[in-house]
């Protein structure tokens, strides 16, 4: 059976971005998207907000605009805070966990090319082309700040109590009870495990 173009999306295959249910997606999000960051009514916005992300969880907070492809790709744990003028690339999964602060213009891209330029596009049988895209998820432990101007890109796991400087480029894994920065981001110094709740 063969996979739908979503389904290839999500799997990180080559995908057509034009396909119809992809962009009856897409349309969907950029409405949501759109409404949200327009509403001054609270309880239409708190609906609009768990319309557009796939999961949401208890007290989100979105402060100020943001942009997003899908949003239906987009996860929130409890009390996430999501900071004004972030983008979220969201052709995979983009996943948080609880207790994450994300500063502003933050920018997450779960999308890609081939590093080939011979290889980025593709031709269909009615021989139009069309752009060929690849993706991998993100993410994002519990108890994670990430500071303003960040990049993380697809394929990225942030783990627990993270920091992440201002300005970094995040490409690779974050290990646990870190703090990162730089371009590309690398550790700077470790952190103290935090206590569970039970200790």
């Amino acid at each position: 059976m063969s996979m739908t173009e979503h389904e290839k999306l999500l799997a990180g295959k080559d995908y057509d971005y034009r396909d119809k249910e992809l962009q009856q997606m897409i349309a969907k999000g950029k409405r949501l998207v759109q409404a949200i960051n327009t509403e001054t009514d609270q309880a239409t916005r708190e609906k609009d907000i768990k319309d557009l992300f796939g999961k949401v969880g208890q007290r989100l907070t979105i402060n100020g605009t943001f942009g997003a492809v899908y949003g239906a790709h987009i996860s929130f744990g409890d009390d996430d805070f999501i900071n004004g003028n972030c983008y979220f690339q969201d052709s995979n999964r983009i996943t948080f966990g609880d207790r994450v602060i994300v500063a502003p213009d933050v920018k997450f891209y779960c999308g890609e090319h081939n590093m080939d330029a011979t290889k980025r596009f593709g031709t269909r049988e009615d021989g139009s082309h069309y752009l060929i895209s690849y993706t991998q998820p993100i993410s994002i432990g519990n108890d994670v700040w990430i500071g303003g101007n960040v990049t993380i890109i697809g394929g990225v796991h942030i783990g627990n109590n993270v920091i992440i400087g201002a300005g970094a480029v995040v490409v690779k894994d974050v290990p646990d009870n870190t703090v990162v920065g730089g371009v590309p981001a690398k550790v700077i110094e470790k952190l103290p495990a935090l206590k569970s709740e039970g200790d």
